[in-house]
């Protein structure tokens, strides 16, 4: 009795609320209510995972394998709205929940026998530092999880770049260039490799840091994202 009446004080004074809709969510919800996750734009990527239009923005960057996204990016849709609560409203538990999610989905599908290692793309330290934590690495963590597949930080980011967001497709390969280095206790020699990240736009960064990866004995590379769009 004295451990409901503790849970209701707490939720009386941090109320838990969907971080899409505002509602109050249920003990058996997270993050988001089950009515928000049902209306989510889910892709279906992993149904044509070698040939669809964000292979075809890698193409020529990298040699990468498959090319996935778990939501569809729109300006103002509800992928924008989680992606902003993720990286700037301090919810880094939002990221797992979506890798366990997209992993879920993956996993129905076959795709957990495909990888060795999940390896997110790293953060400057000094922007880690400041966020707390790196987005694509809790979603990472996620799908680890949900795959059952092993989790490594293999790759670590040399130098602070410019912000990419308002960069063309050939000025943010430039701005990658040289930017990623694999971390010296990294396992990444023949094995399998599933790169992920929080959002997919011109596919510079993951390119660059696949390339390193493939560079440093990696066997091949896939990409997966939260979200991906224009």
């Amino acid at each position: 009795m004295r451990l409901f009446f503790v849970k209701d004080f707490l939720d009386l004074v941090f109320p838990r609320n969907c971080l899409m809709c505002g509602r109050s969510l249920y003990d058996s919800e997270q993050n988001l209510c089950i009515v928000c996750k049902g209306t989510l734009p889910v892709t279906s990527y992993h149904l044509r995972p070698i040939d669809n239009d964000l292979c075809d923005k890698v193409k020529g960057l990298s040699t990468v394998g498959m090319v996935m996204a778990f939501l569809k990016f729109t300006k103002g849709g509800s992928s924008q709205k989680l992606l902003h609560q993720l990286k700037y409203r301090n919810k880094p538990q939002l990221g797992q929940e979506l890798g366990l999610m997209y992993g879920k989905i993956l996993n129905e599908n076959g795709f957990s026998r495909f990888w060795d290692l999940i390896v997110p793309v790293p953060l400057h330290p000094l922007k880690q530092s400041r966020r707390g934590y790196n987005q694509s690495e809790k979603f990472g963590l996620g799908l680890s999880e949900a795959l059952s597949v092993k989790f490594e930080l293999s790759l670590v980011r040399g130098k602070f770049t410019e912000t990419q967001t308002q960069k063309s497709r050939l000025e943010r390969m430039y701005n990658v260039d040289d930017v990623f280095q694999i971390a010296p206790y990294s396992s990444i020699t023949s094995k399998s490799i599933l790169l992920v990240d929080d959002v997919m736009t011109t596919g510079a960064t993951l390119s660059a840091c696949a390339n390193v990866l493939l560079a440093n004995g990696a066997k091949n590379v896939d990409l997966v994202t939260i979200a991906a769009g224009g």
